[in-house]
């Protein structure tokens, strides 16, 4: 309970407990809109359900975009905690401090991914005279509403579990020998690097080639060889470091905040890679413009990437 007089805490689920009022009522709302809709009548009660969606999906849009706004926070909050927090050095540690850490992250990357998704569906719809998705994509917040329960829950759940007594592991621990942050499939740096530009070069091939399917699993593979080359190569320059290797510590002021647009990068590049797919299995849709901004946030990450490296090099003439 020492931890909700924190500044950041407090105002973190404060924030969420408010978007989550706004997201029932808009959900409760929804549910209503779903039963009666009937886009072919021109009946009084179906001019009255489409006022009131107008506003339902005004609340959703709201409530979504601080959704977004508050997972950088909440990265941020429990980056803070880790002052406070024995054994903890950077987020790594707070987020691992009991068993709800790690699920509350996934999921909320997890909703991360539908609240865009949700955004795309939303603004084709609106753009149609028909709303082509009106109901899919009501259907659709429904689901994600689900998950924001659960997510809620998680939120006071995690923070209600972190104990202030109870030592928690720093992240040279949790990502350094002695733990768990082995290469993927065995392979060396030589390799890891290789096969991260060579994914890079193959999602813009198939971003060009508007290949959906292919670019899906390219997509997926390059956001796990990417976070496992910032962790193993690229973040150790961003670190000055070698044997530093932690996706956390890069979120913090003496590294000028790098890692937030870094994960944002790697993020958007990999959610407009895979966003066709999900369209196309969902909605029979396309976004042609999905290709465009895949090749760009994905080229700026390696961009970025690859400036850590070359610029430790210029500057002091041998690689880490």
């Amino acid at each position: 309970m020492e931890l909700f007089l924190s500044n950041q805490v407090l105002i973190y689920l404060f924030s969420e407990t408010l978007l989550y009022v706004l997201a029932l009522i808009a959900f409760i709302g929804a549910i209503g809109i779903l039963k009666d809709w009937d886009f072919s009548t021109t009946s009084v009660k179906q001019y009255q359900l489409e006022k009131k969606a107008y506003l339902i999906i005004l609340i959703i849009i709201f409530s979504l975009i601080f959704k977004i706004l508050l997972v950088p926070y909440f990265a941020y909050t429990i980056d803070k905690l880790s002052t406070i927090v024995p054994g903890a050095m950077c987020a790594a540690g707070v987020i691992g401090a009991n068993d709800y850490g790690n699920p509350l992250l996934l999921i909320k990357i997890s909703i991360l991914f539908l609240i865009g998704i949700w955004m795309i569906v939303n603004h084709e719809d609106l753009k149609a005279i028909n709303y082509p998705f009106f109901k899919e994509k009501f259907w659709f917040f429904v689901l994600i509403f689900i998950l924001l329960s659960v997510e809620f829950y998680l939120d006071i759940t995690y923070f209600l579990n972190i104990s202030l007594e109870q030592p928690v592991s720093c992240c040279s621990v949790i990502f350094g020998i002695s733990g768990s942050n082995e290469l993927p499939f065995g392979l060396s740096i030589t390799l890891l690097l290789t096969l991260f530009y060579l994914l890079y070069i193959l999602n813009i091939v198939l971003s060009l080639q508007k290949n959906t399917y292919l670019l899906f699993t390219s997509s997926i593979l390059f956001l796990y060889i990417s976070y496992s080359s910032v962790n193993h190569f690229f973040g150790t320059y961003i670190y000055e470091l070698p044997t530093h290797k932690c996706p956390f510590c890069m979120l913090q002021s003496e590294y000028y905040f790098i890692g937030y647009f870094l994960w944002t990068l790697l993020f958007l590049g990999v959610f407009f890679g895979v966003s066709n797919f999900i369209l196309k299995i969902l909605l029979k849709y396309e976004l042609e413009s999905a290709y465009r901004y895949s090749r760009i946030f994905n080229t700026l990450f390696v961009i970025l990437c690859t400036a850590y490296p070359i610029i430790y090099y210029i500057r002091n003439g041998v690689w880490l």
